[in-house]
């Protein structure tokens, strides 16, 4: 491995992002190198920028790159990112980039690589005052539809890391939990409308929260923490957790009522074995979790629900900032795929829940047709349906409610609807 052994494996993670289309993951990383932080910083900062860096590289390209030799335009990007978004020193930036080359058996590419990212270096101050989303176009055009005054800031926020937020056991006192971390250099702020959250000042590895592995929190943004408050299970309540892997609703729901019986149904195999580790981490007793898919009935026992939550799946819009090579995997074709299997979700539970009982329909989205326009579609085919208010101060709407992109929120929407008896 070479001295620049990060920048390597940052490499290798972004072609298997840009060209292989695997997401962004810890599985993209090996678990025994020294240098994986500073790693993971480069590849996440090249991911959320990949589309300005694109736009940078592609002109000072005399021809396109052969399909074989992509990898180079991964590099280069790489580079840029160093030199355009980062404090890094131009040297290493540039010269332990082009080193790169010779370790992916390509040394003849050094010279090509060096003259563009020196190109990319001499426009510097030209690059930094041009105005660039780093999203791409058809998603762009959305969200400018979608949010014609607020389009700028989401962004914006898009293109900022993501603050860790942890959801502390309701058995312990948040205040107490907070002097804990205190008492270990980490400084939190109390959360107004999520009663167990905490923001975390800077992220840290789970380990070194006081007590983790024995369950004492779960890493939660404030967002999604709402999805149990707004379900508010209570004693005797049968519910259906419905998409619900990895488990972190779940397990609220389970935490804030021991007497509720939870149904955790989820069709990703994968995904369901963190269900249970979750489940298992914070020693949670009233929870079954089935395979199955919510679009259909096969699993079902026949028994009505008292409250259903659908953590529906949807393009991750509002979540860009921690997922950001959801800017590379997301098609525009995947919006009308998505609303389409938010529909089934939505009509086949909605049959499954007693008269007189509660449905919250969540995703962490930021596009109306995933959201409001399709609350107020299914509100108009079922008429036993009604839209109940959200009253939370986050996110702003009448058919639900909208929380967008900034420091503390992650972009979700909730609607809440009631079954009329």
């Amino acid at each position: 491995m070479p001295n620049n052994s990060a920048r390597l494996i940052a490499h290798n993670a972004i072609c298997s992002i840009v060209l292989e289309k695997q997401s962004l993951s810890e599985s993209l990383f090996p678990n025994d190198e020294a240098e994986i932080s500073f790693a993971k910083s480069l590849v996440f900062g090249s991911i959320r920028f990949y589309h300005h860096l694109n736009d940078i590289i592609t002109p000072r390209l005399k021809k396109p790159l052969e399909k074989k030799n992509l990898d180079l335009h991964c590099l280069l990007v790489l580079g840029a990112y160093q030199i355009i978004y980062t404090d890094i020193s131009r040297h290493a930036a540039i010269n332990e980039t082009v080193e790169i080359a010779k370790f992916i058996e390509k040394p003849w590419a050094k010279g090509f690589i060096n003259a563009i990212l020196r190109s990319i270096d001499r426009d510097q101050k030209v690059i930094n005052e041009s105005t660039h989303y780093s999203h791409p176009s058809w998603l762009v055009k959305n969200i400018k539809r979608d949010h014609p005054g607020s389009y700028e800031n989401i962004f914006l926020e898009n293109n900022r890391k993501a603050p860790m937020s942890i959801r502390i056991h309701p058995s312990i006192n948040r205040e107490e939990f907070q002097k804990k971390l205190q008492k270990q250099n980490i400084s939190s702020q109390v959360s107004d409308i999520a009663p167990q959250a905490l923001i975390i000042s800077e992220a840290v590895n789970v380990l070194e929260l006081p007590d983790f592995k024995n369950g004492s929190c779960y890493v939660q943004d404030i967002s999604a923490q709402l999805a149990a408050q707004l379900i508010s299970p209570e004693k005797g309540d049968y519910i259906l957790d419905a998409c619900c892997a990895p488990g972190g609703k779940t397990t609220h729901l389970a935490e804030l009522c021991p007497e509720a019986d939870v149904i955790a149904l989820d069709s990703d195999k994968v995904r369901i074995k963190k269900v249970y580790e979750n489940i298992s981490r914070l020693k949670i007793k009233n929870v079954t979790v089935l395979e199955g898919d919510a679009t259909s009935k096969d699993w079902w026992d026949k028994k009505l629900f008292d409250k259903i939550l659908i953590d529906a799946p949807c393009t991750g819009t509002g979540v860009i900032r921690r997922h950001p090579d959801i800017k590379l995997l997301r098609k525009i074709k995947d919006i009308s795929q998505v609303t389409k299997t938010q529909t089934k979700i939505l009509e086949n539970l909605w049959s499954l829940l007693k008269p007189g009982g509660l449905m919250v329909y969540a995703t962490c989205s930021i596009l109306k047709d995933e959201n409001e326009n399709q609350i107020i579609e299914f509100l108009s085919r079922f008429k036993d349906a009604r839209n109940e208010e959200i009253e939370i101060a986050w996110g702003e709407g009448t058919i639900g409610k909208q929380q967008l992109p900034e420091h503390s929120y992650d972009g979700f929407y909730y609607a809440k609807l009631s079954k009329k008896q």
